[in-house]
């Protein structure tokens, strides 16, 4: 079957976050297993386009109210991520270098869409199914089944995949006329709290909605920043399934990015060897237990809560532990993790910013990964850190619930239930007693090397869903 993917982020493409990582594995995936997969996004002015081939497959209009703008839409070349790629080219409007962030953003993303069906309409063969993702994308099902330029193909199925339902793209009813002509009697399926809402349109107008773990679908039924009743009234054709890991990316035994690639039999030489690159380039003491962070410096992930959570652990441990931070986001938390700096030289550093290649080094030199999250649709951290024999400290929420145990359960990592200043520093504290103990250590490192959270078997459940 042909599927295509729709989405605002694909790695290694454009990525801001988790959503990023899985449209440029999923795809590679489904392919894999027989199908044909593709992926449509916006053409941004990044690296990846500056740096590779592309043709042009279609050359048009998007009409965007009263505004008719240019479209060419263009085709990488090589098949180089595994799966067609299709980048929709807008002059003015996509073509900047941030994927989000810009008071226009909703009329980029309408553009997107809206140019992006003209395109497929016209297309002599259709796909058998058009997969959305996020909110984003989320107009697409109701101008499919709604809009009476896309009668022709209303009959695709299309689904809707929430990476995150705190974000849902909501705008006014001013710029209703951006959309295609549709039967005006049909709005209610894009209202939701009296605006536009393109998450909970797509969640009202798609054949399946899914989640990115099971634990995210029960959870959103009673914290989805209001869509909460909505959920529950489309809950029999939604499902959820736990995100996988691109293992040809994230795999120890051959990531370039390392100082020392390792694998089971290997870890414990190859995790030291980048620790101690690490230690070189942080000023932190070799021989001490390291603590990372790796994400997004906002809320949802509990990152205000880090410095003092920082501060009180290194004050506690008396000098015993390292803490090193690879992230980016709020300014005032970026000025508080920087100040630490200057408190506890030797303990514990901090890099401002997204590095893909430190944070391969990090994953496989550290001893421990916090993910304190408040929120955590599923979460890709935490397997990538299995993947390199990292031990995560987690809350027990959305995927992190479904992919780590706590050793206390028989498990391999250290649970809390609050995002709390107390609850995470008690983590910390339990995470140094295992320390200690460097034979249990060494055992969990070779066991969750072993688990398997590759795409393999999350795109085979989708293809099951589509099937369905």
């Amino acid at each position: 079957m042909e599927i295509i993917h729709f989405s605002a982020e694909c790695y290694p493409v454009a990525k801001v976050g988790g959503l990023g990582d899985v449209v440029g594995a999923l795809p590679k995936y489904q392919n894999k297993l027989g199908h044909v997969a593709k992926v449509v996004m916006p053409a941004y002015n990044t690296k990846f386009l500056q740096q590779n081939e592309f043709e042009v497959v279609y050359d048009g209009w998007v009409r965007l109210g009263s505004n008719n703008l240019p479209v060419r839409i263009l085709r990488e070349k090589t098949n180089k991520l595994g799966f067609d790629l299709f980048l929709v080219h807008i002059a003015g409007l996509l073509d900047r270098e941030k994927v989000y962030g810009y008071n226009d953003d909703t009329e980029r993303f309408l553009a997107f869409q809206i140019a992006s069906l003209d395109w497929i309409a016209q297309w002599e063969h259709k796909p058998n199914v058009i997969h959305c993702h996020d909110h984003h994308t989320g107009l697409i099902p109701f101008m499919i089944g709604n809009s009476h330029n896309y009668r022709h193909i209303s009959y695709i199925p299309t689904v809707l995949t929430i990476h995150n339902a705190q974000y849902q793209g909501q705008f006014g009813w001013d710029k209703l006329h951006y959309l295609p002509a549709f039967d005006l009697r049909n709005s209610s399926k894009l209202d939701w709290s009296n605006s536009i809402n393109p998450l909970a349109s797509a969640i009202k107008c798609a054949w399946r909605v899914t989640t990115v773990s099971p634990s995210y679908l029960d959870e959103i039924s009673y914290k989805a920043n209001g869509l909460e009743n909505l959920l529950a009234q489309e809950r029999g054709k939604s499902f959820g399934i736990l995100n996988g890991i691109d293992n040809e990316v994230w795999n120890p035994q051959q990531d370039s990015m390392l100082t020392k690639a390792f694998n089971i039999r290997t870890v414990e030489s190859g995790k030291k060897a980048n620790k101690e690159a690490l230690c070189d380039v942080f000023n932190l003491a070799k021989d001490k237990p390291l603590y990372t962070f790796i994400g997004r410096l906002v809320g949802e992930k509990g990152a205000d809560l880090l410095p003092d959570i920082f501060y009180n652990a290194l004050q506690q441990s008396e000098g015993e532990i390292n803490i090193l931070v690879l992230g980016s986001g709020d300014p005032h938390v970026e000025d508080r993790l920087n100040e630490i700096k200057h408190h506890y030289p030797g303990r514990y550093n901090a890099y401002i910013g997204y590095n893909e290649a430190l944070s391969h080094q990090i994953y496989a030199g550290a001893d421990f990964l916090l993910m304190p999250s408040r929120v955590e649709p599923c979460g890709l951290n935490q397997m990538y850190a299995l993947r390199y024999g990292t031990i995560p400290i987690v809350r027990r929420i959305g995927g992190l619930k479904d992919t780590v145990t706590d050793i206390g359960d028989g498990g391999f990592g250290i649970c809390h239930d609050q995002t709390s200043i107390w609850d995470v520093g008690h983590a910390i504290g339990r995470a140094f007693d295992l320390y200690l103990d460097q034979k249990k250590v060494k055992e969990i490192r070779k066991f969750i090397m072993t688990l398997d959270h590759s795409w393999d078997r999350a795109a085979q459940q989708y293809i099951d869903l589509y099937q369905m």
